[in-house]
């Protein structure tokens, strides 16, 4: 995880993310590839003056981001990584989807509680279903990304699955790792052959299997983060079954609700 690709936009959860993109890169001793979007304007409409209304947001959107990117850029000629910046306008999935071909890691936020713009769960959602890159989604007040405990959220499917794989960096880094399951029936892989796999990156992970179809699988998976005391969560996103359902469920309440770090692949 040498390439750590990071959303640049002023918005209120910028600070967490860039903060948690030094971290990780710090770590693996790797790249910071800062992305600056300039968001095209939702609505260009009557209510905006047409096309007039549109160009005017637009150039107050651009110069935002110039200033931010001047902050931005100042902040990091003092932090001890190496780190390289790329402007781009237009819809932030979209920019992050097509800048992340060579990235290993993706850093968004969950979401941004008191903004309905730019909506950063779907846009994390989106860039987890086609930018096939695992992505850190975290809270908007994280002020840094704790390495020590690590959670898996197991559910047995190939998206899991190659979440668990390319997270393997990630995890070695961890002091104490679990797997968490909850057993439905469905899964392809068990918890198990989950653990001897990691063991054999010298990755020593406990198992905890509950049999539990009486509660939604996100509240169980935050119940255990919190009892476990758990600093992130590793998962396979929109997978169907018990853990993760489809296109909905699981992964985007996780989205809306989650207090910590969430690595999310598909």
């Amino acid at each position: 995880m040498k390439n750590i690709l990071l959303l640049v936009h002023d918005d209120q959860g910028q600070e967490a993310r860039l903060q948690v993109a030094l971290d990780l890169t710090r770590a693996f001793g790797g790249h910071l590839s800062c992305l600056d979007v300039t968001i095209l304007p939702a609505l260009v409409g009557d209510y905006y003056g047409g096309a007039t209304g549109g160009a005017m947001l637009l150039a107050e959107e651009s110069d935002r981001e110039t200033r931010n990117k001047a902050a931005i850029e100042a902040r990091l000629a003092h932090e001890d990584v190496s780190w390289d910046w790329q402007d781009v306008t237009g819809d932030v999935a979209s920019s992050v989807i097509d800048a992340a071909s060579l990235a290993d890691l993706i850093v968004l936020n969950r979401r941004l509680d008191d903004a309905s713009y730019p909506d950063m769960r779907a846009i994390a959602s989106r860039i987890v279903m086609h930018a096939r890159k695992p992505v850190v989604a975290v809270p908007e007040t994280r002020k840094h990304f704790a390495f020590n405990r690590a959670m898996i959220a197991w559910d047995g499917k190939a998206s899991c699955a190659a979440t668990l794989r390319a997270s393997i960096p990630l995890l070695a880094l961890a002091d104490t790792v679990e797997i968490f399951m909850v057993r439905d029936g469905s899964e392809q892989t068990g918890a198990e052959e989950a653990a001897k796999y990691l063991s054999r990156h010298d990755i020593r992970a406990s198992i905890h299997v509950i049999d539990d179809v009486s509660q939604p699988a996100d509240q169980l998976i935050a119940d255990e983060c919190t009892a476990w005391r758990a600093d992130y969560v590793v998962m396979g996103a929109y997978n169907h079954g018990r853990m993760m359902e489809a296109f909905g469920g699981v992964t985007k309440r996780l989205l809306a609700s989650a207090k910590v770090p969430l690595v999310l692949g598909h």
